[in-house]
């Protein structure tokens, strides 16, 4: 599978441009992301699915808090419904820092995001569900027939990848640099070794940061805003493996808790853009694309990709056929 993030940053019927643009280049899947300042993932999805004909979609990812585990878990049969059986439920705890501004707290988020897609699974499955754990649903059911959609657990850290090898359909993995994924391969490896037979076979997804164009310098800093993003909510030992400033990392994620982007994006360095992005020229592109899929199975081009998206969605097809030929 090789896809794309569309973040609802941009107009909902901009983003089903985009879709369409991507569909024609050839992509597999487009996942769209989620935030609250950002549009409603699922209302872009939902336009999504009408515009397109083929290309498999879903959110990039849902977490499991703001909305509750059996309403998202029928908002996701909806969308597979509404788009003839090309969903695709990204799931994961979403951003610790941005739940927090919403009042969440995201404690117990390995077991939460398992207990979410094993209920959903058991409610498409047609049954009815009572669960009490990290959430409570009594007597749950959905009335009208669903069937199976692969799931896909959204990660980073390594109890969460394991997880996701062991008990769903795939992951996104959130990385973008070839150490971070000979990394995930070992962790996933792990998770693998207990994977009963009777779940098939696991899709391991790279979800890694893209920024594509011709002009080198632009595309690095298009890179900015998404490479804050993933530098503030990085656990210790990811900037350990990269050599990064924690102190540094630690303030950026300061100022995004408080909406002091321009801060926080200006305090990106070039070792972070290096480390959290696939960036540069479509040459540059394909070539880190090629060295991570090394280790994972398909690739999910996040969020920027690119300076001017429309134009970096041709160049992404472009630089994936290149990789497809290789």
């Amino acid at each position: 599978m090789y896809g794309l993030e569309l973040t609802p940053e941009h107009p909902v019927a901009t983003l089903s441009d985009f879709a369409v643009a991507a569909e024609s280049a050839g992509l597999d899947a487009a996942f769209v992301s989620h935030h609250y300042n950002n549009r409603d993932q699922f209302v872009a999805l939902t336009d999504i699915a009408r515009e397109t004909d083929d290309i498999r979609l879903g959110p990039g990812i849902a977490n499991p808090y703001e909305t509750h585990p059996v309403t998202l878990a029928s908002r996701m049969a909806t969308l597979e419904e509404l788009s003839g059986g090309r969903g695709l439920f990204g799931i994961g705890p979403g951003d610790k820092s941005t739940l927090a501004n919403l009042g969440y707290d995201q404690d117990g988020a390995l077991r939460r995001t398992l207990e979410t897609f094993k209920v959903a699974q058991r409610l498409w499955a047609g049954e009815r569900v009572d669960h009490d754990g990290t959430f409570r649903a009594e007597d749950a059911a959905l009335n009208y027939e669903v069937g199976s959609i692969p799931v896909y657990v959204g990660a980073q850290g390594p109890h969460m990848t394991r997880m996701a090898a062991k008990h769903a359909d795939g992951v996104l993995f959130n990385g973008s640099h070839r150490r971070d994924y000979e990394w995930a391969a070992k962790q996933v490896a792990q998770g693998l070794e207990e994977r009963p037979d009777h779940r098939g076979e696991f899709d391991f997804g790279a979800y890694a940061s893209v920024s594509i164009a011709e002009d080198e310098q632009a595309a690095r800093e298009a890179a900015r805003p998404p490479v804050a993003f993933i530098t503030g909510s990085a656990a210790p030992p990811l900037l350990e493996r990269h050599g990064l400033d924690r102190e540094r990392a630690e303030e950026i994620s300061a100022a995004i808790s408080r909406g002091d982007f321009e801060e926080a994006f200006g305090a990106v360095t070039p070792a972070m853009i290096d480390a959290f992005c696939i960036t540069g020229t479509p040459g540059t592109v394909t070539g880190q694309i090629e060295s991570v899929l090394e280790y994972a199975d398909s690739f999910v081009a996040g969020s920027p990709l690119g300076p001017d998206v429309e134009t970096a969605i041709e160049l992404l097809g472009d630089a994936i056929g290149r990789v497809d030929s290789a």
